[in-house]
């Protein structure tokens, strides 16, 4: 399948302020009056990713996931629309965020993610997924489609 470029339905990019002063800044990643209710966050993780390292590409059949990209680092964030009842269906999204251009990124069930850390150095993720990692107590199936290994996906970070 080819994908074009385009705005993704259900993807939501927030700019996000950090607020500064002398003690350094501070930023809001998350406030229940920014989400719907289904999909507020149920836990929250950070990841780090070294320069040149990417993450994904994968999906998820029922968890929408709140990225937040703030620094340090920079990523390069690649979105693509594989639910075929969407309007946007066979588009792909590209952004760029961190520490340049911060941001947070909503994505929804079923719309193929991942990022590529292009530095400066190592680039710190925070993730606010609307669904547990495996369920509760981590006894449940886990909600991820991987495609990084697939030699024929069609979803390519270059």
């Amino acid at each position: 399948m080819e994908f074009t470029r385009g705005e993704i339905k259900g993807v939501e990019v927030r700019a996000v302020t950090k607020f500064l002063d002398d003690r350094g800044w501070l930023a809001e990643l998350f406030r229940h009056d920014f989400l719907d209710e289904e999909v507020h966050p149920q836990m929250a993780y950070a990841s780090l990713t070294l320069p040149g390292i990417a993450r994904g590409p994968h999906a998820h059949v029922d968890q929408t996931d709140l990225f937040c990209f703030l620094g340090p680092g920079n990523f390069k964030v690649y979105l693509w629309d594989n639910r075929k009842d969407s309007e946007s269906y066979g588009l792909k999204q590209v952004l760029f965020c961190g520490q340049d251009n911060p941001k947070t990124v909503l994505v929804p069930p079923g719309v193929v993610h991942g990022y590529k850390c292009l530095g400066p150095g190592p680039g710190l993720v925070f993730n606010a997924p609307n669904r547990l990692y495996a369920g509760k107590g981590k006894k449940g199936p886990v909600d991820e489609i991987r495609f990084e290994d697939d030699p024929d996906s069609p979803f390519v970070m270059d």
